[in-house]
């Protein structure tokens, strides 16, 4: 049976535990609503720079060179490229084994293909460095602060470069897709190729403009791979608070319960000590007599 002093030790541990957890949920409930106003302010530019390209895409004609774009340039998939989008600190429950686990899912689907990873997060990083995979580069400390919108271009810029040089035949994003405090949803979605949104309902609309269709989607279309990447890290970066947040409070949650735990068998152990001591005293005073 534990002392008295190794249950009050105990129990200092984990009180001493449940302040640092306490702590780091507050901060990243703090930094939570800032990733989120960003991540919300963030997607109608998205969703109307994409309802322009695929205005525009209406109004072309079939034979217009300018859907030879090399960035809408398909064929046959002999390379591919992952982005995969994790975070750089643990302590955030399943966040980062989930991404993980799904991109470990993805290499074994396209086993057949040469599959290179572009690993932006320290903790995929880590992981995949240690397995039998080819990474063609490494972004880490992306999410240290706020996540900047030049860093997101110059990660796809580079990936910009490698499809249009042949290097890559196609580039998937992998990423946690923020939907609540309490939920996160994988996204894997294809990058490049750019997927034709001509599609969307964006297409019905009517715009005018001052400069020739031509040279305005030849400008938006790198625009719009940035923003799609841009989108994604900021998505992940929330996506990685509300899970910390969330690991944080459970983690509190359980050190209150096991502080109360060993507090109430500390009062057990200290009244049987008492108990024992009592009965001590009076069988002495009954031997006496």
């Amino acid at each position: 049976m534990p002392n008295l002093i190794d249950l009050r030790r105990r129990i200092r541990s984990v009180k001493n535990m449940r302040q640092i957890t306490s702590a780091m949920k507050m901060v990243s409930a703090a930094k939570l609503r800032r990733a989120h106003d960003k991540a919300v302010a963030a997607r109608p530019y998205s969703t109307l720079l994409r309802d322009m390209l695929s205005s525009i895409l209406a109004h072309l004609p079939e034979d217009s060179p300018v859907r030879e774009h090399p960035l809408l340039a398909r064929r046959e998939v002999k390379h591919i490229t992952l982005v995969l989008i994790s975070g750089d600190k643990g302590l955030c429950g399943a966040f980062n084994s989930n991404v993980i686990r799904a991109a470990s899912r993805f290499l074994q689907e396209h086993g057949s293909e040469k599959v290179q990873m572009e690993l932006v997060g320290r903790r995929g990083r880590d992981y995949f460095r240690r397995r039998p995979v080819s990474i063609s580069g490494e972004w880490l400390h992306v999410f240290a602060r706020t996540v900047e919108y030049s860093k997101a271009e110059e990660i796809a810029g580079t990936l910009m470069e490698r499809f249009t040089h042949g290097k890559t035949d196609a580039i998937y994003l992998l990423y946690n897709e923020f939907k609540s405090a309490l939920s996160q949803r994988l996204v894997l979605e294809q990058l490049l190729p750019v997927e034709s949104p001509a599609a969307q309902e964006g297409a019905s609309v009517d715009y005018i403009y001052e400069q020739p269709p031509e040279e305005i989607f030849r400008a938006l279309l790198p625009k719009y791979v940035k923003s799609n990447v841009y989108h994604a890290m900021l998505e992940s970066g929330a996506a990685e608070h509300a899970a910390r947040m969330a690991a944080m409070d459970a983690a509190s949650r359980n050190a209150d319960e096991v502080a109360d735990k060993l507090t109430l068998h500390l009062n057990r152990v200290r009244q049987a000590s008492i108990t024992n001591e009592l009965i001590e005293v009076v069988s002495g005073a009954s031997a006496l007599e």
